[in-house]
């Protein structure tokens, strides 16, 4: 026994030992407005919900894993694809979220959405409909 505390990062399954917290804001600084909106917001709802001490352990190890998908490097699609290269970050970013539903909050959605609008400028509103 080497008396060394272990890191639950590396008892943590599949990609959830991906996830760093440095790795998520190196990604998303790097690759916010190449992600788009939808993309990002949904990044930033599970890290925000990650970081709510009333989120179990279970939706931690969710939410990390899909954080750890989104954030390595090479995934399924390569992100350096034009339009199509985020997408499987996005399958698993609204995967976890269905999972995780429950947990975020609308604070959480509050935060994320801020801090989407911060990077990329307030969301565009739909036009009205002309049909009348």
């Amino acid at each position: 026994m080497t008396g060394r505390v272990p890191d639950p990062a590396e008892e943590a399954p599949g990609y959830a030992r991906d996830y760093s917290e440095k790795g998520f804001w190196d990604k998303v600084r790097g690759f916010a407005s190449k992600a788009g909106r939808e993309v990002l917001e949904r990044a930033l709802q599970l890290y925000f919900a990650a970081q709510d001490p009333k989120t179990p352990g279970w939706a931690r190890t969710v939410i990390y894993g899909a954080l750890g998908y989104f954030i390595i490097t090479p995934d399924a699609v390569p992100d350096i694809t034009p339009v199509v290269g985020f997408t499987d970050d996005l399958g698993v970013l609204a995967a976890a979220i269905a999972t995780v539903a429950m947990h975020i909050t609308p604070e959480v959605r509050q935060r994320a959405r801020g801090r989407t609008d911060d990077w990329l400028g307030p969301a565009e509103e739909s036009p009205p409909s002309d049909t009348a």
